[in-house]
C-alpha cells in the first residue's frame, strides 16, 4: 500500500494530464495493486456476508478519471481509489461497506483516508420507511445495530434536514436520525493503519461490525424494490 499512497501524493502535485500520460505505466502498476488489495477485500467481507462474496472488480470499483462537468475544481484525476461492496454492485443503491484511501492529508473527505457504511443516496420511500423503523423500534436499532457498530465510526449527519420533520418529538434519543436523508456510517484512520500488515483483513474486521447495519438498511431497500 506504501507504493499506492506514494502515487496518490504525487498525482496530488501533478494534477494535469502531461504528467498522468508521462506516468501512465506506474498508475497501470498502482491499479493492479489495488486491484488485488480489492479481490482480497471482496474475499474477506464475503467471509461473514455472501452477497459480498459474488462481486467482482467492476461492481465495486471507480475509474481514477473525474467528472468535472459540473465541478469547479478542472483537475481531471481522482487523488483517491474507492471500492465499494454492496449486494448487487455499486449501482444497486444498497447499503455496503466503502473502503477510501487517498493522499493522508488531513482529516477530512476526500484526503483522509475513510471506511464507511451504508449509503448516500436513497429513494423517498425508502428514507420515510427508516424513519419510521428507527422511531417505532429505537430500542433495537440502538441495542442491536448501533451498539455493535465499531466504535470508531459516527453517523454522517451531511446533507442532514436543519430541522426535525415535525412528526417527530424533536427532544427524543432518535431525533438526529429524523433529520437525516442518507443513512451512512463513516471513521476516518490514519496512514499508520493503512500501512499495517494483513491491511484487508483488518478492515474487514471492522466492516463485520457494521454488517447488522447495512442489513437493517437494506431491509428497507428490498422492500420498496420489491413492491
Amino acid at each position: 500500500m506504501k507504493e499506492i499512497l506514494r502515487f496518490l501524493q504525487e498525482l496530488q502535485q501533478n494534477n494535469n494530464r502531461e504528467w498522468f500520460h508521462a506516468n501512465k505505466q506506474w498508475y497501470q502498476e498502482i491499479q493492479k495493486k489495488w486491484n488485488l488489495f480489492c479481490e482480497e477485500l471482496i474475499r474477506e467481507v464475503g467471509s461473514f456476508d455472501e452477497d459480498i462474496a459474488k462481486l467482482t472488480l467492476q461492481d465495486c470499483t471507480y475509474r481514477i478519471y473525474r467528472d468535472t462537468r459540473f465541478s469547479n475544481d478542472k483537475t481531471p484525476y481522482k487523488t483517491n481509489f474507492g471500492v465499494f461492496l454492496a449486494s448487487g454492485g455499486k449501482k444497486s443503491m444498497h447499503a455496503g461497506y466503502y473502503f477510501h484511501v487517498s493522499t493522508g492529508e488531513g482529516d477530512t473527505y476526500p484526503h483522509a483516508h475513510m471506511l464507511a457504511a451504508g449509503n448516500y443516496c436513497y429513494d423517498n420511500r425508502t428514507v420515510k420507511i427508516l424513519r419510521e423503523d428507527i422511531s417505532d423500534g429505537w430500542d433495537e436499532f440502538s441495542k442491536e445495530v448501533l451498539a455493535v457498530a465499531d466504535s470508531r465510526f459516527q453517523v454522517d449527519m451531511d446533507g442532514a434536514l436543519k430541522k426535525v420533520p415535525k412528526e417527530f418529538p424533536a427532544d427524543a434519543p432518535y431525533a438526529d436520525w429524523m433529520r437525516l436523508k442518507s443513512y451512512s456510517l463513516f471513521t476516518h484512520v490514519d496512514t499508520d493503519f493503512i500501512l499495517q500488515p494483513d491491511l484487508a483483513k483488518k478492515v474487514a474486521e471492522i466492516f463485520k461490525t457494521a454488517k447488522p447495519f447495512n442489513d437493517y438498511i437494506n431491509r428497507a431497500v428490498d422492500y420498496i424494490n420489491e413492491r
